[in-house]
């Protein structure tokens, strides 16, 4: 088993395509990406470092099935942690978003599992720059970073791949 755990929840299959890049490019460091959904919290727990992907969906909602996907994901994940401790644990996020179609909530999403994460110990590493990006408002915002990588497939796929490798620079940097 690897150090570094990769996590997803998607609801389109495009968070699912970021973390298999993700993998790809940090090779053996990473186990394979793992759907939120087709995870326990025992392996989820075995990993020291997590990286975890998510879509915001809606007015900024989590996937899951309040937010009217199809399966349960983060929003059940989260709900099911209770009283985990997370200590010791470094966790970094990575989110898409839609900031032409949804400037008001732009990867809001992250947000409730910045909030649900970090209250139970997680020390959150790699929050990302909001320059390079056109919206109104997003509370994955703190002061002018954005608590984890920022993606936007719809509007700006061609900075992808330049911004991920940016990213996970940084991630190594702060975890090996």
């Amino acid at each position: 088993m690897a150090n570094i755990g990769i996590f997803f929840g998607t609801d389109t299959g495009k968070t699912r395509k970021i973390a298999k890049m993700i993998h790809k490019q940090l090779g053996e460091l990473a186990d394979a990406p793992v759907n939120i959904n087709r995870t326990t919290l025992d392996d989820f727990m075995a990993y020291p470092v997590l990286l975890l992907g998510t879509p915001t969906l809606g007015d900024g909602q989590l996937p899951g099935l309040e937010a009217g996907c199809e399966s349960e994901s983060w929003s059940e994940f989260i709900s099911g942690l209770d009283d985990a401790s997370l200590k010791g644990k470094t966790v970094a996020l990575f989110g898409l978003g839609d900031q032409r179609g949804y400037p008001d909530n732009f990867v809001s999403g992250m947000r409730p599992l910045f909030d649900a994460l970090s209250a139970r110990g997680a020390q959150m590493i790699g929050s990302w720059p909001n320059e390079g990006y056109e919206f109104s408002a997003s509370s994955a915002l703190e002061g002018d970073r954005f608590v984890g990588l920022v993606l936007d497939q719809d509007n700006q796929f061609d900075q992808t791949e330049a911004r991920l490798a940016s990213w996970l620079e940084e991630i190594k940097r702060t975890v090996l």
